[in-house]
């Protein structure tokens, strides 16, 4: 898959091809991909039917990490050309589907982030519980008079701060890319998609929307 990025406004009045000519879009940030055909943006082996197909891994990672390094306030675009188009090809319905795979990839990443935080409380009362047992048993352990009860109750007080180790690590550094990521998929949703036939003058109705 070839591909390139940039910021372009496309002109319109185009009508050469096989389709009716859609409406060019507006100026915004463009995330470029020239396949040979439609169905090399998809996964092959994915028998969904094409509207529900995974897109390729390479294209996904692509088109994720671009768009990620884009400002949220500007505008994202994709658009598509082909080196080949015919009769059967599926070229119609790739905003369909690219729509339908990045909003898929969305409620995934949300059902993630809903499991990392009932795993997150969970693991904030088990770590609290312990640290609390834990302090309590050193308190007890430092009152004797013996060198191995004074260790004793170092290690108990060490051990139940590690317990901590988890709730912390998730509330304070696993969960925002996660959420940084849905908005990101939730962008991508919702771009505008074109497609441009063999010739790159030829803007196809990618989508219904």
């Amino acid at each position: 898959i070839a591909h390139r990025r940039g910021r372009a406004s496309l002109a319109s009045g185009a009508t050469a091809g096989p389709w009716p000519a859609a409406a060019p879009m507006p100026p915004m940030r463009l995330i470029e991909l020239r396949l040979r055909n439609a169905r090399q943006l998809f996964n092959s082996m994915d028998p969904s039917p094409f509207h529900e197909k995974d897109l390729d891994a390479d294209a996904e990672a692509f088109i994720e990490s671009w768009a990620a390094e884009i400002p949220s306030s500007e505008t994202i675009g994709l658009r598509v050309h082909l080196e080949h188009t015919g009769e059967g090809d599926p070229a119609l319905a790739i905003g369909d589907a690219v729509h339908h795979y990045f909003e898929s990839r969305a409620e995934h990443a949300e059902r993630d982030f809903r499991q990392l935080m009932r795993q997150g409380r969970l693991s904030l009362v088990i770590g609290v519980v312990f640290l609390a047992v834990c302090t309590t048993l050193a308190r007890l352990a430092m009152r004797q008079d013996s060198v191995w009860a004074s260790y004793a109750g170092e290690s108990l007080t060490i051990a139940g701060w590690v317990a901590m180790w988890r709730p912390m690590q998730i509330y304070l550094y696993e969960w925002w890319p996660i959420r940084r990521r849905i908005r990101n998929l939730l962008r991508l949703s919702g771009m505008p998609v074109e497609v441009l036939a063999a010739g790159g003058d030829t803007p196809v109705p990618a989508d219904a929307r």
